[in-house]
């Protein structure tokens, strides 16, 4: 079979960080980071500090001639004294003997998020001393290991660290201020500019950094790089690109900032951190920029939309979802991307060489007695890299790809649910065991290459030929039925090992005379069109994408649900999505019963075995009303109904217990779901309580009601009285004043729904989902 080679001499091999797997968080004298503080779980991760002869030997028996590691700055310097931890430094000293003893070249990283919590609490990264003790700390671990080590990046992933970290607070050390946030990235790149100095110093032979990089697209250009924009979107795709991308590549790369961006720091806080020379520390040439790339940034311009947390500066963009593949991370998969990357720092900086340090993704793996097929890891990793090989013969300067991961791993905020690894770690026992995909790269290494043609993989019908029996018995002994005897069930188990096989969706229901219909029943809609139009539109394209057909029924009356229930029960329909009526009916319980895989859209009244997909309007309600009574209001009235809707039961339930927090009591009003009724509830709230200053309506129709009883009544909003509703309808922030309001993420629950009955189709476990809402504030409150 011919290959399609990469070039001579091309870098094959992994990468990992120090936190995620080296455990032994206390020993040896290693003082706590940030992330032991920020994290909930304990994290002694993979225990690769004691393990690492077992870990590099697997890196041996792959193939495996890079190794990218980074070293914990708590496990060299502890405290906050300067003073070195030579037993910290002990341990790298054995780790690179044990890589350079069996041919594997070490790549080291400095600084993969650990900064030490004594560092942290004398200002962390928004303190400009933290960039001259980075530099010491860089020369400390090169005086010790630069003898073995060739090749140093200074940090990873400095947006991450600095945005998440210290501006949307969802990473350690869990500080929410713009400002800081700017400031820790400049104070970042300041030390990489003066480790880099140290390190040449030093004697280092190559110095580099590695960044995140994915293109800013719009949801049309992810289909069509080559699309035109409106003015709107190029300014809203540039802004974005300049925050996430530019903000570091230009300061490394070229000296300065880009133009944009220099005006959105100094409203967040101001320039005095920028001082006079500081860009020409940062600008050190660099012999290797590492690029780590998972997905892209979809974005579009929305005028009402406030600034993401993580990018301050971007009020008026909206971040989107594609309906496209995505990993069990809910990133959506775009190989093409990865070109689009290397081909773009190659034109824009065409003498430096590059590096693929991170790219990966997270599966549901399922262990099996004869092994862990992730045929999905495989696909991703295979996809990439013939993108990358694509970038290669174009003219692009990439010298290696670094798998992102060995082992899984303690995955910082997910804890330990994210498997990104190529070798399977039981974290209860610490056993390892390589998975389908790290034999496969094994192959890739040997090759220098990928296939030219993809192989062709085992079907059903090839498993029968070579088993003797028929399409359907295959299907039948990988459902586990016990009406197979034990002779052909050892004969065709014999040829799923021997082809190896991975049943699919197809075999495993082959015996159910699958059809590829799938009935999207929708009710008369009661929560907004927007919400139907999602489904129908995510769903569809999802489904469909995966080889079904979608049959659109209506479920209005007994007729109907008599006709839908009777197509389950004849297996006219592999599956149902059901979005159920906002009142209680029998339709998913009848549905149920015909053993058809089905998944709601929106919790059901009664509790149910059947899976669904929800928003959490509790925690919507309790933010909002938080909001309120963080803005000191204190006489908070409710606009509730109609009670027997689900959705509006748990608002009322965040509301309540939000209140109950703060010591005060709940005053409601009941209406309907009609503006009118809103306005109606929010005169009868004024009227009993003539102190009230805040409403909360249940949604944004009965909000934009009590927006308008406010005026009729002579109440400002919101010097008088704030107002804030639930969904964020498109008239939410027409109104006058802008209205507060909790978003719910249309596309996302669709594309849940779309994905949840995938995994029902596939025979695996699923449990319901429910999606975090988000505080949109306006004017209004």
């Amino acid at each position: 079979m011919s290959t399609a080679s990469f070039p001579e001499g091309f870098v094959w091999g992994v990468s990992t960080s120090a936190f995620q797997i080296e455990g032994a968080t206390s020993a040896g004298g290693r003082g706590p980071s940030i992330w032991d503080v920020f994290s909930a779980d304990r994290a002694e991760a993979c225990d690769h500090y004691h393990r690492y002869p077992e870990d590099v030997r697997l890196m041996k028996d792959l193939g495996m001639a890079a190794y990218r590691f980074s070293v914990s700055w708590p496990r060299v310097f502890p405290d906050a004294s300067g003073k070195v931890n030579e037993a910290g430094l002990d341990f790298y000293d054995r780790l690179l003997d044990a890589l350079l003893a069996v041919g594997i070249t070490p790549y080291a990283t400095l600084y993969h998020w650990d900064l030490p919590q004594a560092v942290e609490e004398l200002g962390g990264w928004p303190s400009r001393d933290t960039a001259r003790r980075f530099a010491d700390y860089a020369a400390a671990v090169h005086g010790r290991l630069g003898d073995r080590v060739d090749t140093w990046f200074t940090l990873n992933e400095p947006w991450v660290a600095a945005f998440l970290g210290y501006g949307d607070g969802s990473h350690a050390p869990g500080r929410k201020s713009a400002a800081e946030a700017f400031r820790s990235a400049h104070h970042m790149m300041l030390a990489h500019g003066l480790a880099t100095q140290a390190l040449r110093s030093g004697g280092a032979a190559r110095v580099g950094t590695v960044l995140n990089i994915s293109p800013v697209l719009t949801p049309a250009q992810v289909s069509d790089f080559g699309r035109r924009l409106s003015e709107e979107d190029a300014e809203a795709v540039a802004r974005i690109d300049a925050l996430a991308n530019r903000q570091f590549l230009e300061p490394m790369l070229r000296g300065s900032y880009p133009a944009e961006i220099l005006p959105i720091i100094e409203r967040n806080g101001g320039l005095d951190h920028i001082r006079d020379g500081d860009l020409d520390i940062i600008a050190q040439p660099l012999d290797l920029l590492g690029i780590n790339y998972y997905s892209p940034s979809v974005v579009q311009a929305q005028p009402s939309e406030p600034a993401a947390s993580a990018y301050p500066g971007s009020e008026g963009v909206l971040f989107c979802t594609i309906p496209t593949a995505v990993t069990a991370m809910g990133w959506p998969i775009v190989p093409n991307c990865l070109s689009l990357v290397l081909r773009r720092l190659s034109a824009e900086y065409p003498e430096l060489d590059l590096m693929v340090t991170e790219n990966g993704a997270d599966f549901v793996d399922v262990v099996t007695g004869d092994g862990i097929h992730d045929v999905e890891r495989i696909s991703f990793v295979e996809e990439h890299l013939r993108a990358l090989l694509s970038a290669v013969e174009d003219g692009a300067r990439v010298r290696g790809y670094l798998v992102w991961t060995l082992l899984d791993n303690f995955e910082w905020t997910e804890g330990y649910q994210r498997k990104f690894g190529l070798v399977h770690v039981d974290f209860a026992t610490q056993k390892r065991r390589p998975k389908d995909s790290a034999l496969w790269y094994r192959d890739v290494i040997r090759r220098n290459g990928l296939t030219e043609t993809r192989p062709k993989r085992p079907t059903l019908e090839t498993v029968a030929a070579r088993s003797g029996v028929s399409r359907a018995t295959v299907s039948r002994v990988v459902n586990g039925e016990a009406s197979v005897s034990p002779e052909v069930r050892t004969a065709v188990m014999r040829a799923v090992k021997e082809l190896g096989y991975v049943p699919n969706a197809a075999a495993r229901s082959l015996v159910t005379r699958r059809t590829n219909a799938i009935a999207l029943v929708l009710s008369v809609p009661r929560q907004g069109d927007a919400l139907t139009a999602a489904v129908v539109q995510y769903v569809t394209s999802m489904l469909e994408g995966a080889g079904k057909q979608i049959t659109l029924m209506l479920a209005d009356t007994a007729e109907s649900h008599r006709r839908i229930v009777q197509q389950a029960e004849a297996r006219l329909v592999d599956g149902v999505v059901l979005l159920p009526p906002d009142r209680g009916d029998t339709l998913a319980e009848r549905l149920s019963r015909t053993d058809v895989p089905i998944v709601l859209l929106g919790k059901p009244a009664v509790a149910s075995l059947v899976p669904y997909v929800d928003v959490d309007n509790a925690g919507g309600a309790a933010a909002a009303t938080e909001h309120l009574l963080a803005s000191g209001r204190r006489r908070i009235g409710m606009i509730c109904g109609p009670m027997d809707l689900v959705a509006v039961q748990d608002r009322l339930a965040g509301h309540r217990a939000a209140l109950q927090r703060a010591g005060a009591q709940p005053l409601l009003a009941l209406a309907d779901l009609t503006r009118a009724s809103g306005a109606a509830a929010a005169r009868q709230l004024l009227g009993d309580e003539p102190a009230l200053d805040a409403v909360f309506a249940a949604t944004d129709q009965l909000a934009v009601g009590a927006l308008q009883a406010a005026r009729e009544l002579g109440r400002r909003v919101p010097e008088d009285l704030a107002i804030v509703g639930f969904d964020d309808i498109d008239a939410a922030s027409a109104t006058t004043p802008g209205l507060t309001t909790v978003r719910v993420p249309l596309a996302e629950q669709a594309l849940a729904v779309a994905r949840l009955l995938l995994s029902r189709l596939e025979g695996r476990h699923t449990t319901s989902v429910v999606l975090p809402t988000r505080l949109v504030v306006r004017e209004s409150s």
